[in-house]
């Protein structure tokens, strides 16, 4: 059994190139594999491996004031979710392309997976998963509106073309695990939206929280590794992807779409 560690920290961090080759010489030194980011703006990553292993090297985080209440949250995988370490320096830990933005300072309300049905079942809530819509077509909230974008970068241009939807509106959003919409809600408060909400720590720590029979999670999360989705109770949820297609599919050895095999079928025995 495989232990998978998802965490993100807003900070300023200068000096995250200083960060670089030491976090790689303990990854590799305790065997975790994974994708670490390291950006002017704080670190996001999501490691697996032996669970103390993937403790050691979230402590070694935590051991900087600036990171000290990092996050993490906790799945497992009865196969290595990752085929290889990635420590990688970028100029944002999520690449929104709207300037600089002080998100710890200006992000929007976090609202508790345990309330969040309560929230988005305010009729003047307007919901929006800012995932792409490949995450969007394999499981959702019931009722959200989905921006169609291929990327997170593509977010701005569309909250601006929205006519029905103004520095007035009630705004409730959720994403994987919370970076996204965290950076997305520090965005619109620069831009004047004053009523923003955020679901703390995203899809991932709903589906660990809620109870399937209390959920109003319809479907399954997309993940970034050889998992492809999971559930509630964040249990894998089975499906393959097709890389040619960017998409999720049902279990099978071709992509019905283009008819090639698709990843797992590819790297998974």
């Amino acid at each position: 059994m495989f232990h998978v560690a998802a965490f993100y920290k807003f900070a300023s961090f200068p000096d995250f190139t200083d960060w670089q080759n030491p976090l790689r010489e303990l990854c590799e030194e305790q065997d975790v594999r994974g994708t670490i980011l390291l950006a002017p703006e704080g670190v996001n990553g999501t490691i697996a491996g032996r669970q103390e292993s993937v403790k050691t090297v979230l402590k070694f985080l935590r051991a900087d004031a600036r990171f000290s209440d990092l996050e993490a949250k906790w799945s497992s995988a009865e196969f290595t979710p990752f085929p290889r370490l990635k420590i990688r320096l970028k100029e944002e830990i999520v690449t929104l392309n709207a300037g600089t933005l002080d998100v710890p300072r200006e992000t929007g309300h976090l609202v508790e997976p345990k309330d969040w049905n309560a929230l988005i079942s305010d009729p003047d809530v307007v919901l929006i998963d800012v995932r792409n819509d490949y995450e969007y077509a394999i499981g959702t909230f019931k009722g959200a509106t989905n921006p169609q974008t291929a990327s997170f970068g593509e977010f701005p241009e569309w909250i601006k073309e929205q006519e029905a939807i103004n520095p007035d509106t009630k705004i409730a959003m959720f994403c994987t695990g919370g970076i996204r919409c965290e950076k997305a809600s520090a965005y619109l408060k620069g831009e004047g939206y004053d009523e923003v909400y955020q679901l703390r720590g995203g899809v991932l720590r709903y589906l660990e929280e809620v109870p399937e029979e209390k959920s109003s999670w319809d479907g399954q999360c997309f993940v970034f590794d050889w998992r492809i989705s999971v559930g509630h109770g964040l249990e894998p949820g089975g499906l393959d992807f097709c890389e040619h297609c960017n998409r999720a599919v049902e279990p099978g050895v071709t992509c019905l779409d283009c008819g090639k095999v698709p990843r797992r079928a590819q790297t998974v025995s």
